[in-house]
């Protein structure tokens, strides 16, 4: 398959009805040609020369070098939306000019002014619509040309005029409403650097981005963009990863710490070893997910797509009706119900409905690409709207997945420089949170340390063993009741026991747990705001931990001693009570992410969390969750919105058929409107205003 960039799509409904021509073509039928991307795929079999027709009569035209210079005279006109606008001026002007004309000069040059508007205005829609005619396939142009006929025909030049013009802006509008939408994505797109500056053999080149490979050194200045991603091996710098994570503060960095593509050195200069080519790197897959989101359909616009295919002949029915009954059965005269046929043809226009939907989810796709949320569709994004109930993973997720010392108990002064010293050598995570407890405590040397698996460690120094680990480490002691109460109450408060002994008694103990996230809490409790009935988490820790984070943090509810394959059939569980999502890193989560109505992992770009979800939160954390919940719902509140204006507007201009107050100029209008609002509510996604999401417990 073959990719193409079109330009000139300016109405959902006709990009389709092109696709579909295209499909007929020899080889043509897995064509696509999608409206809020602009990318056709086609089989590269097929002829190029009778697409680029197709594409034209509509005038639509392919981007390449090639095609621009083969075909430069069939869409430099159709495509420059200066020339467009001064058309539709020039238009008014003769418009408003037969009214003059009209009331001080000659009726005959007013008659001549407003056919000039007329077919200036018209004459793009006129010509497709008489080839539409010829073919018998009525879309919107037949239905425009039907009307202009039919209206010059009876001497209605004001209004055959206004319709033109009004048409004409209408189109105008409705492609830069979406080009906005798209342009939007691509000033998103532009974050990759193009060129990159290797260091081979002591000597820099500079290269295109796409030919790096794995293991080469490249070298990024202060204000450069990091070409892949990579580990710096020279050089600190702090670095702004927010096309990445949609974090806007700069992160510092030094030798050895990972670095993504398409973050911005700040200062200095950093030597970085790639570990992935571009194309595999996490930027170049954000990009490919943000614009195949783009081209992904909700069950929304499938349907309203194939209403639209049956809305336009309806209203050609009914517009013959609206001609013929009134005349034949109630002695209408026939002139006026003739007028207003041709109205309730104008009425026909699908595409204020057919835009109904694309632009408001390109606009939320953008908007949380822009901070750190990748959605891979607009059916996701209209999912994320309707969740009612939210799975939580605990470890790395509503937890920093650290183990930290919570409480120290010291029955002896030396307690923790000795539990330290045990441990300093170690990388367990539990040893490395005692040595941070210790951080500040010089520590001591001893003889000799033996691990011993399920129970801890054996030391020796100074002449004294000692036992540090969990209960079995000290089977030899006999605890006293102190001991065992404090010891008793950890365990009760979800805690991992750390006891420190030596050959006669215990010296103390350490609660240790893994830190819950500052901002948790607070996520939780706007995640209920938001109209989330029920946060539940989903665990493998014992009862006692998952009871503590989840009384801490405000859950609903929790279930803990979780296996992978359990956790699967709590979200079934889940699912049958409403809509649910669940959220993890990606690894470990995998089945339950699959299984819930929406996976939604964490993982600052890993590969695991891009590929297992349907939503990737590129942050270590939950903080722009509530705002991706909250433009979700925005988005289809705008659906909802835009489809009852679109119809209403319509509905109102057809009942106006009832009393015989219909008129072409209100047609016209009805639609315009529709289109105009639609539009302008859909930006309302990119504008909202920009909030600090991170929150703080």
């Amino acid at each position: 398959m073959e990719e193409y960039k079109v330009k000139g799509l300016t109405c959902a409904n006709c990009t389709r009805e092109l696709q579909e021509e295209i499909n007929r073509l020899p080889s043509g039928e897995t064509a696509t040609l999608n409206y809020n991307s602009g990318k056709l795929r086609i089989a590269n079999t097929v002829d190029m020369e009778k697409v680029t027709k197709i594409l034209s009569s509509d005038g639509a035209y392919i981007e390449t070098d090639q095609f621009e210079q083969d075909h430069q005279h069939e869409h430099t006109h159709h495509h420059s939306k200066v020339n467009w606008l001064t058309i539709l001026s020039i238009s008014t002007i003769f418009y408003f000019a037969a009214f003059f004309a009209e009331n001080w000069l000659n009726e005959y040059v007013a008659i001549a002014l407003f056919l000039a508007a007329t077919v200036l205005s018209g004459y793009q829609t006129f010509i497709k619509g008489l080839k539409n005619l010829v073919k018998l396939k009525f879309n919107i142009e037949t239905l425009m040309t039907i009307a202009l006929i039919g209206a010059l025909s009876i001497g209605e030049w004001k209004e055959g005029a206004l319709v033109a013009i009004l048409f004409g802006l209408n189109e105008y509008l409705e492609g830069l409403g979406m080009e906005k939408a798209r342009r939007s994505v691509e000033s998103l797109l532009k974050v990759a650097p193009k060129e990159a500056t290797i260091l081979e053999n002591g000597e820099e080149h500079l290269v295109p981005i796409k030919s790096l490979k794995v293991n080469q050194i490249v070298l990024v200045r202060a204000g450069e963009k990091v070409p892949s991603d990579g580990v710096i091996i020279e050089g600190n710098s702090s670095v702004n990863e927010s096309a990445i994570t949609g974090e806007s503060l700069p992160i510092e960095k030094s030798v050895n710490e990972p670095v993504f593509g398409g973050s911005i050195n700040n200062e200095g200069l950093l030597k970085v070893k790639l570990t992935k080519a571009y194309n595999d790197s996490s930027l170049a897959k954000i990009l490919h997910l943000v614009e195949e989101a783009q081209e992904t359909k909700t069950p929304t616009e499938l349907f309203i797509n194939k209403f639209a295919k049956y809305y336009t002949p309806l209203i050609m029915v009914i517009s013959a009706m609206v001609m013929i009954i009134p005349p034949l059965l109630f002695n209408g005269s026939w002139g006026d119900w003739f007028y207003q046929g041709l109205a309730v043809l104008i009425v026909g226009c699908p595409c204020a409905l057919v835009l109904s939907s694309p632009i408001a989810i390109v606009s939320g796709i953008t908007k949380n690409a822009r901070n750190g949320i990748l959605i891979k569709g607009g059916v996701f994004l209209e999912q994320l709207g309707k969740i009612t109930t939210i799975a939580f993973d605990k470890t790395g997720t509503l937890t920093k997945g650290e183990p930290h010392v919570e409480e120290l108990i010291a029955y002896d002064p030396a307690f923790l420089q000795i539990a330290a010293s045990i441990e300093k050598s170690s990388s367990h995570p539990i040893a490395k949170a005692i040595i941070n407890e210790a951080r500040n405590i010089p520590l001591i040397e001893l003889d000799e340390i033996t691990a011993y698996s399920g129970t801890g460690i054996v030391a020796k120094g100074n002449g004294t063993t000692y036992y540090l680990g969990n209960e079995k480490q000290i089977q030899h002691l006999a605890l006293p009741d102190n001991v065992q109460i404090d010891l008793q109450r950890l365990k009760d408060a979800g805690m991992t026991v750390v006891l420190l002994a030596n050959e006669s008694t215990v010296l103390g103990m350490m609660g240790i747990a893994d830190k819950i996230r500052e901002e948790s809490a607070a996520i939780i409790k706007k995640l209920h705001g938001l109209g989330i009935s029920k946060t539940v988490m989903l665990t493998g820790d014992h009862e006692k931990t998952a009871e503590k984070v989840a009384k801490k943090i405000g859950l609903s509810t929790y279930f803990a001693g979780l296996l992978p394959e359990e956790k699967v059939k709590k979200i079934s569980e889940l699912s049958q009570k409403g809509k649910v999502a669940m959220i993890g890193d990606g690894i470990n989560d995998a089945p339950a992410l699959a299984t819930a109505d929406l996976g939604i992992a964490m993982g600052k770009g890993t590969d695991s969390a891009i590929e297992t979800s349907d939503i990737v939160l590129m942050q270590d954390h939950l903080g722009r969750l509530p705002s991706a919940i909250k433009t979700a719902k925005k988005v289809n509140s705008i659906i909802k919105i835009n489809i009852t204006l679109a119809l209403g507007l319509k509905l109102i201009a057809l009942l106006l058929t009832i009393p015989g107050l219909l008129t072409l100029w209100i047609a016209i209008l009805s639609d315009m409107g529709a289109t105009i609002l639609v539009t302008l509510i859909s930006l309302t996604v990119l504008y909202e205003k920009k909030t600090n999401d991170k929150l703080q417990a």
